[in-house]
């Protein structure tokens, strides 16, 4: 591990101060490691200097919408290669709230999350994305895919 040193003006400092504080952590560097890692990721994801990924679709969909939950299922079978696991849940008695893990190559499965929340119906849609490397050659004799997260 490497020693940085940096020089900010005070109204930044105390800002971040907060911002540690108001989040938890315990130290500094902790908090500027977590900025950083989240800096490079969309740097990574953005330019397509990342193969695959692994991520988290979460959106809200009123159920009573034409057809909208029978799409929503074909269209994670459709792509049964980038969809993981997808969690239901009921807000109330017409809205509900999906969450969705996807894992493979970073191009398709973004395509796939914008397709979704680009649905009629679909509201509140996000999409946690996090760079993988295609883990680390030891375990070439397996037939599945092996993610490593990004330091």
């Amino acid at each position: 591990m490497r020693r940085l040193t940096i020089s900010i003006d005070d109204d930044l400092a105390d800002t971040f101060d907060q911002l540690m504080k108001d989040k938890g952590y315990l130290n500094r560097s902790e908090a500027f490691r977590d900025l950083l890692r989240g800096a490079l990721t969309k740097d990574d994801v953005g330019h397509g200097n990342s193969r695959h990924c692994v991520g988290v679709l979460s959106y809200i969909y009123n159920h009573h919408e034409r057809q909208l939950a029978t799409r929503l299922t074909e269209m994670q079978h459709d792509h049964h290669d980038v969809t993981v696991s997808t969690m239901h849940s009921h807000l109330d008695h017409d809205n509900c709230i999906e969450a969705v893990i996807l894992r493979g190559p970073t191009r398709a499965v973004m395509k796939f999350a914008e397709s979704v929340v680009a649905q009629t119906g679909v509201r509140h849609g996000k999409f946690n994305v996090i760079p993988v490397d295609d883990g680390d050659g030891r375990h070439t004799h397996h037939r599945h895919f092996h993610a490593r997260p990004r330091s």
